[in-house]
């Protein structure tokens, strides 16, 4: 079991900080109903990060692409590239290396499974619903509730490979194997790392410095949960072995229910700290030593629920340029005029919370943070479930402050 050091923070936001203006909101769209994060890639070269999400009670797979900076404000341009039961996770990755970027879904409920939805490979065809196909990964059909894909190249061969994760009966972390033709949907093969309880993030990092991208996890739920990552043995040995287990290796936050997790060098030492959220309202801090096999000391942060909701992501950033990280913050159950969407900065040995949402919007969803429209300062972008806000994001408003 590790060892952890805990410093746990407790502070009154009423005369703190946690009063400020909401920061203005901007809808990319709000058509359908249980948007459920976002993830970025530049699909068009244009320079702008494109975004990717499903609507999980609303049964669709979207692309957006960003306007530019003089429209970012507007609703932006939209496909629906597929229509599937119980979306709950939706990413860019260009499956079969034809320059056009696909999207591939990742679905729970009943559905249980895992799509490649395939991008018509003329550019002007994008955003015309009819353009795209729409196909399911055979190895892991009904076999769990899948929540995450990552795409990953592993061993060399092939195209891109697909981490996945899932919840429930035969939950786990695993590798979904591209074969030599990334269109012949029968032949990629599924290979388990690791058994979960309920997987909220994968993120890909080489966090042992060794040269190739391991996984960092986030298990919400089971005997496991907490923060872990997995150790990529490289490209040979998988190519090699493509059944061969990732090492495990535990981070921290262990027996909690932790959610969305992120990643950033807060302390400045070269290395990334992860960032993690509990159930109801806490935020651990995972700092590594030399050695990341080895113990994780671990900060944990307790916000006030009396004016925000339950913890559900965190994303740190710089958000007014002074080169030290805020902590951002999303939440659920953020009802009864609590804010939903605020940041956290640090003040001496203490996390001083400061609004950004106000109190539109209940249940939210992963976080990230990007300069959309080209001013200089990180925007805030997430989705809602409840209120039907959609995808949207928060405009920054550091640079007009500070001009003022």
């Amino acid at each position: 079991m590790l060892r952890l050091e805990v410093a746990v923070f407790f502070f009154c936001c009423s005369a703190l900080g946690a009063q400020e203006d909401a920061w203005v909101r901007h809808t990319i769209d709000n058509s359908s109903r249980g948007a459920d994060g976002v993830r970025f890639l530049d699909v068009n070269g244009d320079g702008h990060g494109d975004i990717a999400t499903g609507w999980e009670e609303g049964g669709l797979i979207r692309a957006y692409l960003h306007p530019g900076p003089r429209k970012v404000a507007e609703r932006w341009p939209l496909v629906t590239v597929a229509r599937v039961k119980s979306p709950e996770d939706a990413v860019f990755c260009d499956l079969d290396g034809d320059g056009a970027f696909d999207v591939v879904s990742c679905c729970e409920g009943r559905n249980r499974r895992v799509f490649a939805h395939w991008a018509p490979t003329a550019a002007e065809k994008f955003l015309e619903e009819s353009s795209w196909e729409t196909i399911s990964f055979a190895a892991v059909e009904g076999k769990s509730q899948w929540m995450f894909a990552l795409p990953m190249e592993l061993d060399g061969a092939g195209g891109i490979d697909l981490v996945l994760g899932a919840k429930g009966g035969g939950a786990c972390v695993g590798w979904l194997r591209s074969p030599s033709r990334a269109r012949d949907m029968k032949a990629w093969t599924f290979h388990r790392w690791y058994s979960a309880g309920w997987i909220m993030s994968l993120i890909s990092h080489d966090v042992d410095g060794d040269g190739d991208s391991d996984v960092v996890v986030s298990d919400r739920k089971g005997k496991k949960s907490g923060v872990l990552w997995l150790e990529n043995p490289g490209r040979e040995a998988m190519e090699k072995e493509p059944a061969l287990q990732w090492r495990e290796h535990r981070m921290g936050a262990g027996g909690r229910e932790v959610l969305f997790v992120s990643l950033y060098d807060l302390d400045g030492d070269g290395r990334k700290e992860a960032a993690v959220t509990a159930k109801p309202n806490r935020i651990s801090l995972l700092y590594s030593g030399v050695d990341p096999r080895q113990p994780w000391r671990e900060e944990l942060i307790e916000y006030p629920l009396d004016r925000f909701g339950r913890a559900k992501a965190v994303r740190p950033g710089d958000l007014d340029g002074d080169g030290v990280a805020e902590l951002t913050v999303s939440c659920e159950s953020a009802s009864g005029g609590k804010a939903g969407v605020f940041y956290l900065r640090r003040a001496g040995k203490r996390w001083i919370p400061h609004g950004l949402s106000g109190p539109a919007g209940v249940k939210f969803d992963r976080i990230e943070l990007r300069d959309l429209d080209g001013d200089g300062d990180l925007d805030l972008i997430t989705c809602e479930e409840r209120d039907n806000l959609g995808v949207f994001w928060y405009e920054n408003p550091a640079v007009k402050t500070s001009s003022k």
